[in-house]
């Protein structure tokens, strides 16, 4: 099964001075529990509901006074939509991740593949082994 008939199309993403009570809400709406974050029509990181509590609240940190580079986990982990769901798994499984942005051969981005995703699509051995991985305490 490729990647782009398990992941769920379209997708919210924020500028880094994004204020985080905005990405909050936009979390709320859309019921997600990520949202990337681009910058010059690149990623650059993705804001987490966890990133937001662990890098903000957690600190003491003024949370209206914070924005999504404040908070973000920089770097991007991405897959391409025409990869194998199995592939995209594999680098989920290896950087923890829950959520996975999917680009297209235009390197646009076009959706994301979640746990989630992966747990309605693939075989209950696959979906078992990724929630196994990113469960499990980080070194």
């Amino acid at each position: 099964m490729k990647v782009k008939q398990a992941m769920h199309l379209g997708v919210e993403w924020v500028e880094p001075n994004t204020p985080v009570t905005e990405i909050a809400k936009r979390m709320m709406e859309c019921d997600v529990g990520a949202i990337p974050v681009g910058e010059n029509d690149r990623l650059i990181g993705m804001v987490t509901d966890r990133d937001i509590i662990c890098r903000g609240v957690a600190r003491g940190k003024d949370i209206k006074k914070m924005t999504a580079r404040d908070v973000m986990s920089k770097g991007i982990i991405f897959c391409r939509a025409g990869s194998e769901l199995d592939d995209a798994v594999k680098i989920m499984e290896d950087k923890k991740v829950r959520r996975l942005p999917v680009i297209d051969d235009n390197k646009r981005m076009i959706g994301i593949l979640s746990l989630g995703d992966v747990s309605e699509s693939a075989s209950h051995n696959l979906a078992g082994e990724l929630a196994a991985a990113v469960s499990s305490h980080h070194a």
